[in-house]
């Protein structure tokens, strides 16, 4: 399956995303090894993850509206932000992925989620921290925590991305803040 999904991405996202999400799909087995998650598993989510990255916001939309009840304003007025929950449901239709964990993995890449598995945990690191993210010290160092501290690292990636949300002066959805405050519970109870 891995090699027809590699195919879709080609005709469906450009060189660079593709190359960013090989780069996840490594590090979510990597981090899947390490924190003794299965590593197919991670490794498939992680591929899967940016499937609608590129798909124009009337398609994201329509999609959403068709698969949830509800869609919130945030992501009325910023559909980008549902390319996640849409990636999960072209990984359902398209390539036939049952897998609740996988398919929650996939939707919780962005936003996060409060008490998301560890799964969803490694995907979201992942996408933030693959190599191709660049190579600052700040990201070296972030890297190597996720290595150690799944929640911790968690923590860090949501307050990495709630700082650059706020120096550009993007909205903010009020789940990055809900898994922020999660994952800062969970690690300080390690």
């Amino acid at each position: 399956m891995r090699e027809k999904v590699i195919d879709w991405l080609k005709k469906n996202v450009s060189e660079h995303r593709l190359q960013h999400i090989l780069g996840v799909e490594k590090m979510c087995e990597q981090l899947a090894i390490n924190h003794k998650i299965d590593p197919k598993k991670a490794a498939q989510a992680g591929l899967m993850h940016d499937l609608a990255k590129f798909f124009p916001s009337p398609k994201l939309l329509a999609m959403a509206k068709k698969e949830y009840k509800e869609i919130d304003s945030v992501c009325l007025s910023n559909p980008h932000l549902l390319h996640a929950d849409v990636s999960a449901i072209v990984a359902r239709e398209t390539f036939g992925v049952t897998d609740q964990e996988i398919l929650d993995a996939i939707s919780n890449h962005t936003l996060g989620n409060p008490e998301m598995s560890k799964l969803s945990c490694i995907v979201f690191i992942a996408d933030a921290l693959e190599p191709n993210r660049g190579d600052s010290a700040e990201l070296e160092k972030m890297r190597q925590l996720s290595l150690n501290n799944l929640y911790k690292s968690v923590q860090q990636t949501c307050e990495y991305s709630l700082q650059y949300l706020i120096k550009h002066n993007k909205t903010i959805h009020p789940r990055a803040i809900l898994t922020r405050n999660w994952a800062l519970h969970k690690a300080r109870k390690q």
